[in-house]
């Protein structure tokens, strides 16, 4: 099992490899850039933009420096938030995400746990056949879809949410 482990673990690095470089070059050869859609900015000021970011140097020199800073975790600074860097939104936030993930993957083990011993105590009825059709609703209907519906179910007809 280790084995197996170690062996998924190191088929990772290369897709990972190949996953980044792609999003790289896709990203660069992209129309447009990162200050496009900063409309008053004077050419002076945009060329010395691309010059601080190093926007201005070769393709494969970017490139080299992007992994360089991926590797040390330096992701670099935000364009949209120039006050803070990528890293420090992505600590900013990642704990609210562990909060939400968990609490989500909780709430999912309890539900499942529950309405699975429902289905498998009455097989064939009509609780089993509820439960099925529960959890294939559940995971084929979009998220964007089933968001909405339940806050308007939890909050405004049952009032269980603020």
């Amino acid at each position: 099992m280790l084995r197996y482990v170690f062996r998924r673990l190191l088929t990772a690095i290369p897709t990972l490899f190949v996953i980044v470089t792609v999003a790289f070059f896709l990203i660069r050869v992209a129309p447009g850039g990162p200050f496009n859609q900063e409309r008053g900015l004077s050419p002076e000021i945009r060329a010395n933009l691309e010059a601080q970011f190093g926007l201005n140097d070769p393709l494969w020199l970017q490139y080299v420096h992007y992994l360089g800073n991926l590797l040390r975790g330096n992701f670099g600074p935000s364009y949209n938030l120039p006050d803070f860097t990528v890293t420090e939104l992505f600590a900013k936030g990642l704990p609210i995400s562990i909060q939400i993930g968990t609490s989500a993957l909780i709430l999912a083990l309890l539900l499942g746990s529950i309405l699975g011993t429902i289905a498998a105590l009455n097989q064939n009825k009509i609780a089993d056949y509820s439960v099925i059709a529960l959890a294939t609703a559940g995971s084929t209907i979009p998220t964007f879809v089933i968001a909405p519906v339940i806050q308007l179910v939890f909050g405004l007809s049952w009032k269980l949410l603020p």
